[in-house]
């Protein structure tokens, strides 16, 4: 503890940094805030720029861990008063930590990589996801279900934006992403690499589950309030139906991503 600068003033230019990277104002760096977030990042290979702890934090055991694990990769810490912290912190009870890092680079190299090394991969489209939670909450579904990676719309909430990040836990910085991408340039794309085009629709007469999901596909999701407009829909090459009671005409969006992913899991695993 001893080692660490401490900072004291609200007006320190580190913590002017922060705030500025919390608010999305400095487009190459991203910020993360949490013990699960920090050690996500500090086991990939981001680039840190500044790592602050309170003084009540660095003295807990995993506040050791941490400042150990920081030291190892050649980190400097800085210890941000108790009274000022908050006025960095994205979360109203932040747990102490805080990482600012270079925003991660276009993952589009590795989306095409992983799909050639897999006879049946899986590419996510995300088409104007707005909800930053939303977003997030998908990167962690189709972690879980092994895609090659996550293309994500222009007009979509950012990828790296603090909420979008804490609901990912730490997927996105692990999931290949290729952001800002037109849909008809995602599909053209994807149609250049042998991947069929799919999406969901309540009106589509085929169910989810009669799809053949072994063979490679780019799956198109829209936002949750809006869905894919028909033009879009008009695009892909399969539309699916998840079969809903009760009048329910929507899902949540990574419910519904879960359900298509896992089907196609539970295909491949046939």
């Amino acid at each position: 503890m001893n080692e660490m600068p401490k900072i004291l003033s609200r007006d320190n230019a580190k913590l002017v940094m922060a705030r500025k990277v919390r608010d999305g104002k400095i487009g190459d760096m991203i910020f993360l805030e949490g013990l699960r977030l920090a050690e996500e990042a500090i086991r990939s290979t981001l680039n840190f720029s500044e790592c602050f702890m309170t003084a009540a934090f660095a003295e807990t055991e995993r506040g050791r861990e941490m400042i150990r694990a920081l030291g190892t990769r050649g980190e400097r810490i800085s210890e941000v008063a108790d009274s000022l912290f908050q006025s960095i912190a994205d979360t109203k009870n932040s747990q102490g930590i805080i990482l600012l890092a270079e925003r991660p680079r276009n993952g589009l190299s590795s989306i095409e990589k992983n799909i050639n090394d897999a006879s049946s991969a899986l590419v996510v489209f995300l088409e104007e996801v707005n909800d930053p939670s939303n977003l997030g909450a998908v990167f962690r579904t189709a972690e879980a279900a092994g895609v090659a990676g996550i293309v994500v719309s222009k007009r979509s909430a950012d990828v790296f934006a603090t909420k979008a990040l804490r609901a990912a836990m730490g997927a996105s910085l692990r999931v290949p992403v290729w952001e800002n991408v037109d849909l008809t340039d995602g599909i053209s794309w994807s149609r250049d690499l042998g991947l069929r085009t799919t999406a969901t629709d309540i009106s589509a007469r085929v169910e989810y589950t009669e799809l053949d999901w072994t063979v490679p596909r780019l799956v198109v999701f829209g936002s949750e309030a809006h869905g894919l407009r028909r033009e879009a829909l008009d695009m892909v090459d399969d539309i699916v139906l998840i079969p809903m009671q009760n009048g329910v005409e929507s899902l949540n969006l990574a419910v519904s991503a879960g359900i298509i992913l896992f089907e196609a899991v539970r295909q491949k695993s046939i």
